[in-house]
């Protein structure tokens, strides 16, 4: 029994085998692509959480410094005789409870 195959059947073979071994490469790389998809899709997730949750902070901590830089104002204007020992002590005390605030409403996130 003897085959004889010319050069164009031989070419043709081998392009066919090797369309073949190209779709099975194409078909992991997509496999392997929908998972990398998936894994980025929920680090994205995750960096939006993280980034919502810091706006967040940053805004109790803009008002934080906002009432203390006003209690240091007003102390300061105290000091120079600009206002009562009274009112003083109220500001500080309006201070304090702010940072109180901000550390108890941390700790219960």
């Amino acid at each position: 029994m003897v085959i004889t195959m010319d050069l164009k059947t031989l070419g043709w073979a081998l392009i066919i085998i090797g369309l073949l071994v190209l779709i099975v490469f194409g078909i992991v790389f997509m496999r392997h692509l929908i998972i990398t998809i998936q894994h980025t899709n929920r680090i994205l997730a995750d960096a939006e959480k993280i980034s919502a949750i810091a706006a967040e902070r940053s805004e109790q901590l803009d008002g934080l410094v906002g009432d203390v830089s006003a209690s240091v104002g007003q102390v300061t204007e105290m000091i120079k005789g600009n206002q009562s020992i009274v009112s003083a002590l109220t500001s500080i005390v309006n201070a304090v409870t702010s940072l109180k605030n901000l550390v108890t409403s941390k700790k219960e996130k």
